[in-house]
């Protein structure tokens, strides 16, 4: 896949300024997933996350004892879609907070109705 035949990444929300504001490390981890997303590959530090929607997937990135998630969609052929980058501050073992679930699930849902227009 040439870099003209890329799919563009598209942040929703306040993803972009959130991962802005995450360590370099993890900004450079989360960045290089993305690339390869765009080329049509499978990130070694992603996964499905449990309980959203199929094509939906998140990269991994842990940092000094802390877990950053970049959770993002493949399922639409026009561009892939970032919908949430946020730290990991569960207290219950490594379940991700359903706060975080249903703000990926909200704007997943917002980027189906723009895909549908």
């Amino acid at each position: 896949m040439t870099a003209t035949s890329m799919r563009p990444v598209r942040f929703v929300g306040d993803s972009r300024e959130v991962l802005r504001e995450l360590p370099d490390e993890v900004k450079s981890e989360i960045g290089y997933a993305l690339r390869r997303v765009q080329q049509g590959k499978m990130p070694e530090n992603a996964k499905p996350p449990k309980g959203i929607a199929p094509g939906v997937l998140e990269i991994v990135s842990d940092f000094r004892g802390d877990t950053f998630r970049a959770v993002y969609t493949v399922r639409f052929a026009r561009a892939v879609y970032v919908l949430h980058v946020f730290q990991k501050k569960s207290k219950r073992g490594i379940a991700t907070p359903q706060r975080e679930i249903e703000l990926v699930k909200k704007r997943l849902a917002q980027v189906v109705k723009l895909e549908a227009e």
